[in-house]
């Protein structure tokens, strides 16, 4: 009798042990997964903010091309990467100037960039490259002594997100260089903008203009970005990942089309 409860204790450690070891590997297979799930995140917030920027369009300025409350993804890579690159308020560190593997933006590109003047990010279409003279005159613009044609495509009213209704005649243009042509609008050839000085563009910098050509502080402005730096550009817009409808149907009024999503640029 005396050495039944002992076979009883011994098996009794043997079950306790494997019970430990199961728990223990349970365990494992959980901290394994979270630890997956934490390198996940973190490589997409890196990518997401390290490599590419999430923007979103606040203004007509770039109608018709972006619609105000567009989504758009930007290479910041595209070219070079500088601290004004740099996600959320890590521009400000005491970080030197300058920029990293710099590549030069193609005359059409639509780029992110950061308004030298002020810090504000702002969002742009190349015009000018540096040793371009861009002049613009009569509405119509000039790049290096030439007229840029364009062709008319038609005319309406939109809404501003404001409220105001505009008229726009709108313009097929295309750029030396530029691979396929682009829209802009025009509300008249005589607005503050459409006769300008003749811009002379030094090494290094670049010349911008909004697609709503009389909507638009761009680089023709006094109160504009002037000629922005090569490493205060953040990175070329690339893909408009969504947007939501923000215009009311009306009669004989324009309102953007509908889904916008997943739209190269």
């Amino acid at each position: 009798m005396s050495q039944k409860p002992k076979k009883l204790s011994s098996r009794s450690g043997e079950l306790s042990k494997k019970d430990g070891e199961v728990s223990q590997t349970l365990k494992q297979k959980f901290f394994s997964e979270v630890r997956f799930f934490l390198g996940l995140f973190s490589f997409l917030l890196a990518m997401m903010t390290l490599v590419w920027g999430h923007f979103k369009i606040p203004s007509e300025s770039m109608l018709p091309t972006l619609e105000v409350g567009d989504h758009l993804y930007v290479s910041k890579f595209a070219y070079g990467y500088s601290r004004h690159s740099l996600p959320f308020m890590l521009h400000k560190l005491p970080l030197p100037d300058g920029q990293i593997f710099s590549r030069s933006p193609k005359r059409g590109d639509v780029v992110v960039f950061r308004n030298p003047k002020n810090g504000i990010i702002m969002i742009k279409r190349v015009v000018g490259l540096p040793g371009d003279q861009v002049q613009v005159i009569g509405g119509k613009l000039h790049l290096n002594g030439a007229v840029i044609q364009r062709t008319p495509v038609t005319n309406y009213i939109y809404r501003e997100h404001r409220g105001r209704a505009v008229g726009v005649d709108v313009y097929s243009e295309t750029l030396p260089g530029e691979e396929k042509n682009h829209l802009i609008y025009e509300q008249n050839d005589q607005k503050y903008l459409d006769n300008t000085e003749l811009f002379d563009i030094p090494e290094g910098h670049f010349f911008f203009m909004g697609d709503n050509r009389d909507n638009s502080t761009d680089s023709r402005a006094v109160e504009g970005p002037g000629m922005v730096p090569q490493d205060h550009l953040i990175g070329r817009a690339d893909l408009l990942m969504f947007s939501f409808k923000r215009c009311k149907e009306e009669a004989d009024m324009r309102c953007p089309e509908t889904p916008r999503f997943a739209k190269g640029l």
